[in-house]
């Protein structure tokens, strides 16, 4: 079997692990013992390290023939340090294939238009920023290197845990239809299906909407949301209100950026068939789990 190192050991590394750990030698880096444990206890071997402490990360060279790579940048900066620091830890002993899980932010706003992987990046936040930064790192590194790498561009996750329920349960607004955006989604049981098929099949210097087929603005998730977990709508209210602060930072630059993901490339090559096409099959499920 061969061994697949994962990094970024959160909510979707661990629902795809009981799956990777029949297919390869499967071993997770571990910044704490709690994580350690969870690692462990999933099949894997868990490997102690900082991706913020380089010098920590000497051991995952010999770690690796595949990699997935799901730790998120700092939270500040343009510049995505981490996996900069994971490429020098693998540098001596290259992986045959890496696959990394970006975002679709590196888009930044398209205006609603329908968006394939061809469009050029444009992130227009520091998240997305440090998200093409990686991008750009790790694919030029898979040519100077030879290692297979890949990139999953996903949108919103979601999942029983990741419902906007608390802000359903305060009455926080969303905009109005005339001023929504639109909004893309993807079931974390997917996603991780989805990196499963990525390590087999992923195209050297490819990357991949990791998107479902839903198409609709994000105040019409909200309504979904509500009326699936018996809660009241929303409120909405104007962009200008939205802007006036209405609307908390955090949310308002998602509120920022309209686009239709087209996820045709991940079906024909990765042959992704999604057990929840649309968030009209997936939230009921979430909300029910």
């Amino acid at each position: 079997m061969k061994k697949l190192l994962i990094v970024g050991c959160g909510d979707i590394a661990l629902r795809a692990l009981p799956q990777l750990a029949r297919s390869f030698q499967v071993s997770g880096l571990a910044r704490t013992a709690a994580q350690a444990g969870r690692i462990a206890a999933l099949g894997a071997k868990p490997i102690a390290g900082d991706l913020d402490e380089p010098a920590s990360l000497a051991p995952l060279c010999a770690a690796a023939e595949l990699v997935l790579h799901l730790a998120p940048p700092a939270e500040a900066g343009e510049r995505d340090q981490r996996s900069a620091n994971l490429i020098a830890a693998l540098a001596p002993r290259p992986p045959e294939r890496l696959v990394y899980i970006s975002t679709s932010g590196v888009y930044g706003d398209c205006g609603g238009a329908r968006v394939d992987e061809d469009r050029p990046l444009a992130p227009q936040t520091a998240r997305g920023a440090r998200r093409a930064d990686a991008e750009r790192s790790l694919l030029a590194w898979g040519k100077q290197s030879g290692a297979v790498v890949c990139v999953l561009r996903v949108p919103g996750i979601y999942a029983a845990e990741r419902l906007p329920l608390a802000q359903l349960r305060r009455g926080a607004p969303v905009l109005r239809a005339e001023d929504d955006v639109y909004t893309n989604h993807i079931h974390a049981d997917d996603l991780a299906a989805i990196c499963a098929l990525a390590l087999e099949r992923g195209a050297a210097g490819r990357a991949y909407n990791a998107t479902d087929d839903s198409e609709m603005k994000m105040g019409d998730y909200f309504d979904l949301v509500a009326d699936r977990a018996g809660l009241p709508r929303p409120p909405r209210i104007t962009r200008a209100a939205a802007e006036a602060g209405a609307i908390a930072e955090g949310l308002l630059s998602f509120m920022r950026e309209s686009r239709r993901l087209l996820n045709a490339r991940m079906k024909a090559e990765l042959g992704v068939r999604l057990r929840y096409p649309t968030v009209y099959e997936g939230v009921p499920a979430a909300v029910a789990g």
